[in-house]
């Protein structure tokens, strides 16, 4: 938990120090009530006492009670306002972090897991920071100085509190000791229950489908029995406290006025006013003693699962991505090139993955020339995505290089690298907006064209429904894409055309479609490089075609990797390479490997019939 405090900003840390100091205040006056009320005991018990001398002491208690009421407010105030923004700024560093993560931090946390992390544990944290740092500090400070005021007033009285303050100290490192292990075991019973809910909504069709909802509710019912049994533990547990503590402190006021009585009655006649007065300032001392260590066992309560939290969070926070942006080569890369651009080249590449044993690729050497189209295929498995998701540094090659205009990605700055790259993944993916935001997704100039950070300035903050305010020169180059992907027809029928509503992961649009969206932002960006892992699945041959010679003809200047699985998809391309368990296993156009690569003539003939392979 101390950890995480490094995250304070200096302007946080001085208002806790002015808290700190309120907070003393608020101490010294709570422990200063007690010597007015023991004057107000001796005049009302003092023959011939004024009452305006007991209305005047009774005046300086209540002002003694304001200055404790208001110390305690700005406490709150600064506590819970120190707490806030701290979240806030956990938050944004954590988002932060997970965007630079690559695909090998991403299995490391599960998306149910980050999703916990940045909302549930920073929670934790806050409410630790509201109430905890406040405890923390003021609890100690009443217990030692309210101690230190009783210590000489009576020795059995002492000894009365002590015994207490032990009682209390082994119940609660007992209770401790139990209710630990589960504090720490109900973050990660959260993160089950959420990666559940999580994965039964996201496939909810697929559930259907399988009459899987009896399944699915067992999962959730069992993570679910699982949080409550040690939520309900932890509650059982610590609901033990609060009557432990009441009867303690019970038990000490009998102890108190029963050794009073004694004292009292032992005393000799002008001392027994000073022993009740005593006594009544003793118990009042004695109960703020008790209260101390109350509200101690409180931050025992806060401080376990703040304690998991706060090292969760940092688990994301310290964890720096194996991708890394290029050195002091970044900003030169056009000389170290040779002024190439949209060439692509494989020099003897070897990939194993992370948590990898065995090479996913092996010794795959190709070049691909500015506006060539470069074809992979291959077996289901054999390292054909991997391949090229070496090209925008979604992972390092183990071994060999991989050069993007002459020079090598690992010198390249990521976000020079990838704004050159258009790239349409195997899963299509859509963001909640309209048509025309997710067309133009990225745009490097959308604040400059009234979009996010103007929308955020125009509706108070509420960008959650990332539309984009195009102009007229962004609408044309959206029109432009979405002709390219043969998207326009489909987009026009839909209520609002560009403008048109997108669910959350376009789920209010077919795979077909959402493909051609997807093929429209990478074509949007007009970029040296464009890369189709798969991309042409979903469309018929007829739309494929149709795609195909649109790029042709568009993007002619780009030079085009593609992923395939259909011959008819990649027959064209300049050069075509087969892969094989990771290994290249023939290189060239389609006629050449249908006379020397026999894995490309089995696929060609599976897929071809005779006409079609002899013409």
């Amino acid at each position: 938990m101390l950890r995480i405090m490094k995250y304070l900003s200096k302007a946080e840390i001085g208002q806790m120090l002015i808290a700190l100091v309120t907070i003393v205040g608020q101490i010294w006056f709570d422990l200063e009530l007690p010597d007015y009320m023991s004057d107000i005991t001796t005049l009302v018990e003092t023959p011939g006492s004024e009452m305006r001398d007991i209305w005047i002491a009774g005046g300086k208690m209540l002002l003694v009670s304001l200055g404790s009421v208001a110390c305690a407010v700005v406490t709150g105030f600064i506590a819970a306002r120190v707490a806030a923004s701290f979240g806030q700024r956990l938050r944004s560093l954590e988002f932060r972090k997970v965007e630079s993560f690559g695909p090998a931090e991403m299995s490391r946390f599960s998306t149910a897991s980050l999703i916990t992390r940045s909302t549930n544990d920073i929670t934790q944290i806050q409410m630790f920071i509201t109430m905890g740092l406040q405890l923390i500090v003021k609890s100690p400070i009443m217990a030692v100085w309210a101690i230190m005021k009783i210590a000489g007033d009576g020795f059995e009285w002492t000894l009365a509190t002590a015994i207490a303050v032990v009682i209390l100290l082994v119940a609660i490192a007992v209770l401790m000791a139990l209710v630990m292990p589960k504090f720490k075991a109900m973050q990660q019973l959260t993160d089950n229950i959420n990666l559940v809910a999580r994965e039964n909504l996201t496939g909810l069709r697929v559930v259907r489908a399988y009459n899987a909802e009896d399944y699915q509710e067992a999962k959730f019912t069992k993570a679910n029995k699982d949080l409550t049994d040690t939520q309900l533990f932890t509650n059982r547990a610590m609901a033990v406290m609060m009557p432990l503590m009441n009867t303690v402190m019970n038990g000490l006021m009998l102890a108190v006025y029963w050794i009073g009585a004694s004292l009292i009655d032992a005393a000799a006649l002008t001392d027994k006013l000073t022993v009740f007065s005593n006594m009544v300032v003793f118990s009042s001392y004695s109960v703020q003693v008790i209260m101390s260590f109350l509200m101690m066992s409180m931050v025992f309560v806060l401080w376990p699962r703040a304690d998991v939290s706060a090292q969760r969070v940092l688990e994301v926070l310290d964890t720096e991505p194996l991708v890394r942006s290029g050195g002091d080569q970044a900003a030169d890369v056009a000389r170290i090139g040779g002024n190439q651009t949209g060439t692509v080249e494989f020099r003897d590449v070897s990939f194993t993955y992370p948590d990898s044993r065995e090479p996913i690729l092996e010794h795959v050497s190709f070049a691909a020339e500015r506006g060539q189209t470069v074809a992979f295929i291959g077996a289901t498995g054999s390292g054909k995505t991997s391949l090229i998701n070496l090209v925008p540094r979604f992972y390092d090659v183990s071994a060999g290089q991989v050069l993007v205009d002459g020079v090598d990605v690992r010198d390249w700055d990521l976000t020079a690298l990838r704004d050159r790259i258009g790239y349409v993944p195997q899963r299509s993916v859509l963001f909640k907006g309209t048509v025309a935001s997710n067309i133009s997704y990225g745009d490097d100039v959308r604040d400059g064209a009234g979009g996010v950070a103007d929308s955020v300035a125009n509706d108070g903050g509420n960008a959650n429904d990332g539309t984009i305010e195009a102009t007229d020169d962004r609408r044309e180059r959206v029109q432009e894409a979405a002709d390219v992907a043969q998207a326009t027809e489909f987009v026009n029928r839909m209520d609002g055309g560009f403008d048109a509503a997108i669910a959350q992961g376009g789920s209010n649009v077919s795979g077909g479609q959402k493909q051609r969206l997807s093929i429209a932002r990478a074509v949007y960006r007009d970029p040296e490089i464009l890369i189709f892992d798969d991309s042409f699945s979903a469309l018929d041959f007829k739309t494929d075609r149709e795609v195909r010679d649109a790029l042709a003809e568009h993007a002619k200047g780009s030079t085009k990797l593609i992923v395939a699985q259909r011959i008819g998809t990649i027959m064209n391309a300049d050069r075509i390479v087969v892969l094989d368990d990771g290994k290249v296993v023939g290189q060239g156009t389609h006629r050449e490997l249908l006379d020397n690569c026999e894995i490309y003539r089995q696929i060609a003939e599976s897929q071809l019939s005779k006409a079609e392979l002899t013409a």
